[in-house]
């Protein structure tokens, strides 16, 4: 694969001329379309995002890696619950059953990283709601896996929230909340021993659920390189020993290459360019963790019109 010509080819937006169907939802990563009462057209671009901030430059085959890495994953916890995958007819689109979500992230950490670390690491103990234990150290295992719920915002940040609130505010029904959280375990444990056969460790993850005609459904994505930290089993023990950065597979390393270059998110602070290089070595991470989780090569297809794949594979559904 030629890498000039890869990067002059990614998929930044998505549109479809059929004239039943309405513009588009465009979330940081997805273009969302109605196709009928039942049926979403998911184009996952791509786009790639960080702090809440769409990159102006995308990353080739990024779209495609996630959503053949989604739908693998999905059909691996098809058992604990159902998802919203109909079927994936092109490396970039899934169609979906039409869900009402569940306006709550929920994310599961198995390892004390990522933003549950920034919060230990300024001395507070708790963090939505759930007591953290004193004495541990970056990247340590927590004694057991915690939920740490966040809102989903329609603009701006996810806000950290604890279960209590969840209920009080009635965001979430009770029977349905406990239900919701006891799939999430079971489906972080299915996540866990997929990763650990593969030699990966599920740090964290997050997932989204909705309600397809009454039944609880998982929605978006599952066990992706956006929605989950994964670290190498290999050598983690040692590294820990000796208080070494673990390698990890995840979208980390992109926060971290902004946060060198002064962006977190925050007011005032210009969103940098990434360098032609450091696109391309992020869709090799990206295919990396595809393989490594998969066990089969990733096999990038140049997509030469999106509107025209579109409107073949949509107008089964108007």
């Amino acid at each position: 694969m030629d890498q000039q010509e890869a990067l002059t080819h990614c998929i930044t937006t998505s549109n479809t001329t059929l004239p039943k169907i309405d513009e588009p939802y465009r979330g940081k990563v997805r273009d969302v379309y109605s196709l009928n009462e039942k049926n979403l057209g998911i184009v996952v671009t791509d786009r790639i995002s960080a702090f809440d901030h769409i990159m102006r430059q995308a990353i080739p085959f990024k779209g495609q890696i996630l959503n053949q890495l989604s739908e693998f994953s999905f059909r691996k916890v098809e058992d604990i619950v159902p998802s919203h995958i109909l079927d994936v007819p092109h490396p970039n689109v899934t169609i979906a059953k039409k869900c009402e979500p569940i306006p709550i992230e929920v994310v599961i950490r198995g390892y004390l990283t990522g933003h549950a670390w920034r919060v230990y690491r300024s001395g507070v103990r708790e963090i939505c709601g759930v007591r953290m234990p004193d004495g541990m150290i970056e990247h340590q295992k927590f004694p057991e896996p915690i939920l740490t719920p966040a809102t989903k915002a329609t603009e701006g940040h996810d806000e950290d929230i604890s279960e209590e609130d969840i209920l009080k505010r009635n965001i979430v029904e009770k029977n349905l909340w406990n239900q919701i959280r006891s799939v999430a375990f079971q489906l972080f444990e299915r996540g866990t021993q997929v990763a650990e056969e593969q030699g990966l460790i599920l740090v964290d993850t997050k997932y989204e659920f909705g309600l397809y005609e009454g039944e609880l459904t998982l929605i978006d994505e599952v066990h992706t390189s956006d929605s989950s930290r994964y670290f190498y089993l290999d050598g983690y023990e040692e590294r820990q020993k000796n208080r070494e950065p673990q390698r990890q597979l995840s979208k980390e390393f992109l926060r971290e290459w902004l946060m060198e270059h002064d962006f977190q998110g925050k007011e005032g602070q210009l969103l940098p360019d990434l360098p032609d290089q450091f696109r391309w070595s992020i869709f090799q991470r990206y295919s990396e963790l595809y393989e490594t989780l998969t066990g089969t090569t990733f096999e990038p297809k140049i997509i030469q019109d999106i509107e025209s794949d579109l409107n073949q594979i949509f107008k089964q559904y108007v």
